[in-house]
C-alpha cells in the first residue's frame, strides 16, 4: 500500500496526469466555498460516480473541467474504474466500501491542497 505522497509523486511522473492543474476559476471556487465544502463534494462525487459496482457510462462520468474535484480526479487517476484499476489495482466490478472511498477522497484532497498552495505561493 503506497502513501498519498508516494502516489502523488508517481502521478507527477506521468506525462498525461502531470498536465492537470487548477486554474484561476478553480482557485476562486475554492476560496468561495472553502476546503470543507470541496471535500464534501469530493465525497459525493466518489460515492455516486465512482463507488458503484456498475457504472453505465464508466470512462465518461468525470468531466475534464468545471469543478476542482473533477480536475483532481483526472490528475490522480481516480476519474473512472478503468483508471482506478490500472493505477491502483482496484477491481472494476467491485462496489467500493467506505474505507476505499475515503482513501480516494483523501488523495484527491491532498492533490487539491497542494495545487491550491502552489498556486497561491507562485502568486506572491
Amino acid at each position: 500500500m503506497q502513501t498519498i505522497d508516494e502516489a502523488l509523486d508517481k502521478l507527477k511522473k506521468s506525462d498525461f496526469r502531470s498536465r492537470f492543474h487548477l486554474k484561476q476559476k478553480d482557485i476562486d471556487y475554492i476560496n468561495e466555498k472553502g476546503m470543507d465544502k470541496i471535500r464534501s463534494h469530493a465525497e459525493d462525487f466518489v460515492r455516486t460516480r465512482l463507488a458503484p459496482k456498475y457504472i453505465p457510462n464508466d470512462g465518461k462520468q468525470t468531466p475534464m473541467r468545471g469543478h476542482p474535484v473533477f480536475i483532481a480526479q483526472h490528475a490522480c487517476a481516480c476519474c473512472c474504474r478503468g483508471c482506478l484499476n490500472k493505477w491502483y489495482r482496484v477491481a472494476k466490478d467491485k462496489q467500493l466500501n467506505e474505507v476505499e472511498q475515503q482513501k480516494i477522497v483523501n488523495l484527491l484532497m491532498a492533490w487539491i491542497e497542494r495545487e491550491y498552495n502552489d498556486y497561491n505561493s507562485n502568486k506572491e
